[in-house]
């Protein structure tokens, strides 16, 4: 099946690329406007992603919203990780920022949280959610990933490495964009089992 990923984001298609195949998942045509983001769920910005893609392309849509989420700071910043320091702040400026706000000597429990929506032409939706939790350290490490990943140990594998100092496979097998991929798999293989009947 041919997705299109509604997003700007090259890391985002690269990442997800790989989870997702068989099927095929292609960007939007560049000049085509995305919608802001105004949802106050991950789940709100997916879906009104995905609406987009297939008002603009015709074709099956598929939305990603995700973000990291401090216990600290009440689960901020949330739907706003990617312009938390400000609607143009980069990585280094989100990150810094969170590292400020949230104590070293308090919690520092954290979560990555991810939606995929997936919208047909006809108007199906299908929406999954994928979370991955673990603690922030103000000692920044690694040189993979993006976005928050140098500041990100997750619970899931031993040696407190940061979610930036792990290989690619592992982030995938571990991460909330990869769990939310593989529930998406999963429903996707359930509608063309349908569709195939």
């Amino acid at each position: 099946m041919r997705l299109v990923l509604a997003t700007r984001n090259d890391h985002k298609l690269r990442e997800l690329g790989p989870l997702l195949v068989p099927h095929e998942l292609v960007p939007l045509t560049p000049g085509l406007e995305l919608p802001p983001e105004v949802g106050e769920t991950f789940r709100e910005n997916a879906l009104g992603k995905a609406r987009a893609a297939v008002a603009l392309t015709g074709s099956v849509g598929l939305g990603e919203d995700s973000g990291i989420q401090a216990v600290a700071l009440g689960g901020a910043p949330g739907v706003r990780s990617a312009r938390y320091a400000g609607e143009h702040a980069g990585d280094a400026e989100n990150l810094a920022k969170l590292l400020r706000e949230v104590s070293p000597q308090n919690d520092t429990r954290a979560a990555y949280a991810c939606a995929l929506a997936a919208i047909w032409p006809d108007g199906t939706e299908i929406c999954v959610e994928g979370r991955c939790s673990g603690r922030l350290t103000h000692q920044p490490r690694g040189e993979g990933g993006f976005g928050y990943d140098p500041a990100f140990v997750p619970d899931d594998l031993p040696g407190g490495r940061t979610m930036a100092e792990i290989s690619g496979e592992e982030k995938s097998s571990i991460s909330h964009r990869g769990r939310a991929a593989r529930a998406l798999l999963d429903r996707l293989e359930a509608v063309e089992r349908i569709e195939g009947t």
